[in-house]
């Protein structure tokens, strides 16, 4: 079907661990499907150029800038954002230990790195710091100086290692 602005697609993928679907126009992107059609405000724009990372969202197991994403392109693929990381009210280890760690700041930038970490983690249960910095590499952030944000994932790492 072609409507003005684009041909509608429907697609059908899993978000934060239960099926949806969504009719989408072809040209739609990845941030703006999560942040307008299911209300998922952790993935934020930055750059709108996969630049900074704030968007990221983690798509069949590797971290994404959904920014670059068509939205037709999910269709048949797990996409999580921070708010698929909880279980229940329970937060996740790792936005626990972002929270314990001062790893937050003003929190702009926070749910992409927390998805980039997380999509570290899941590939690599003991990484170096260099693993974590080559994996953080695409995220930005203004307001640290990364040391707390590498200390919460090392620290994640160690306890899940335990």
């Amino acid at each position: 079907m072609s409507v003005k602005g684009g041909i509608l697609v429907l697609i059908k993928f899993e978000l934060n661990g239960r099926d949806v679907e969504a009719e989408v126009k072809s040209e739609m992107r990845l941030i703006d499907l999560l942040r307008e059609v299911f209300d998922l405000t952790s993935v934020r724009e930055g750059c709108g150029q996969g630049e900074c990372g704030a968007c990221t969202v983690i798509l069949d197991e590797q971290a994404v800038n959904s920014c670059l994403v068509l939205a037709a392109q999910v269709n048949g693929c797990q996409v999580t954002t921070t708010e698929g990381l909880k279980n229940g009210a329970e937060l996740d280890p790792i936005q626990k230990t972002f929270i314990s760690e001062g790893a937050i700041q003003c929190g702009y930038c926070t749910p992409g790195m927390i998805m980039s970490a997380k999509a570290l983690l899941s590939e690599n249960k003991k990484p170096t710091l260099d693993d974590v910095k080559e994996a953080l590499s695409g995220n930005l952030c203004r307001c640290t100086g990364y040391e707390k944000i590498f200390r919460a994932i090392h620290k994640v790492a160690n306890q899940e290692n335990e």
